[in-house]
């Protein structure tokens, strides 16, 4: 049986007190003490998303239970990094405000910034870092279109990048283009199509970043909508008593140009 515990009364020493329980070699949580920094990563990345889900439904009261998930995350990571002696939450805390310190002077320094200096600021710490390359630490394991954003991000900080959107948009029909050939080959070559529709999905992430719109977003909206959309032509074909499974393609397109009507008017 676990001893009792007593916790601290303030908020934030209360939370730490917590985590620390939760890895007491002795009396705490199984669960918790077999993970580590990699096995953690998964439920960070969830928590994220079910951040960026609540703000995407509007739904700011389950907000904040999901804002306390993801910190309990940066939490976790802190009190793995104490125990291995690497660093602790107050280290994090630290660095944080060094880092927003620094980057911001006409805040904290009474400094005018003139543009572009937001982008020195960072490749001075990128230099400090000893990141030396143009797209040196962009994460493997981000999600495939963030990290082409990033990618030309990072590559347009150094000029290599259009500076209008006629080639951006011409270079998305040429990628369709290159994939219509490949599928159109006598002989098909599934990686090679592959490697095209990548080149494809690369040159839409391009067009959106010079529209200003989030891929990621922009999927995860066009995502809702599809499912939204689905489900009323499911609606509209139990209505009819009409399995989908047996309504042709031009009854379904029926039902779908109602739908996008109805949501229209």
């Amino acid at each position: 049986m676990s001893a009792t515990v007593t916790l601290p009364d303030e908020p934030l020493a209360r939370m730490l007190a917590i985590m620390a329980r939760l890895r007491h070699p002795k009396h705490g949580c199984p669960w918790d003490l077999a993970q580590n920094f990699a096995s953690i990563v998964p439920h960070t990345l969830e928590e994220a998303y079910e951040v960026a889900d609540a703000i995407e439904r509007g739904n700011y009261d389950e907000l904040a239970g999901e804002l306390g998930d993801l910190l309990f995350q940066v939490v976790f990571y802190a009190q793995l990094g104490q125990e291995q002696g690497q660093f602790d939450f107050i280290d994090v805390v630290e660095r944080l405000n060094a880092k927003l310190e620094q980057r911001h002077p006409h805040v904290f320094a009474g400094r005018d910034v003139v543009a572009g200096q937001w982008e020195q600021l960072k490749a001075q710490e990128r230099a400090q870092n000893a990141q030396h390359g143009a797209l040196d630490n962009v994460p493997l394991n981000l999600p495939a279109l963030v990290r082409s954003a990033k990618l030309q991000k990072r590559a347009a900080r150094v000029g290599f990048d259009w500076d209008n959107l006629a080639p951006v948009a011409a270079k998305v029909s040429e990628e369709l283009a290159e994939v219509m050939a490949e599928v159109n080959q006598p002989q098909v070559q599934p990686a090679l199509v592959q490697e095209e529709v990548g080149d494809l999905l690369f040159a839409v992430v391009n067009l959106a970043r010079h529209l200003n719109v989030e891929p990621e977003q922009a999927l995860r909206q066009a995502n809702a909508k599809f499912e939204r959309r689905f489900r009323a032509v499911e609606h509209h074909c139990q209505q009819d008593n009409l399995s989908m499974n047996n309504a042709d393609m031009e009854q379904l397109e029926h039902y779908w140009q109602q739908v996008k009507t109805a949501e229209k008017s």
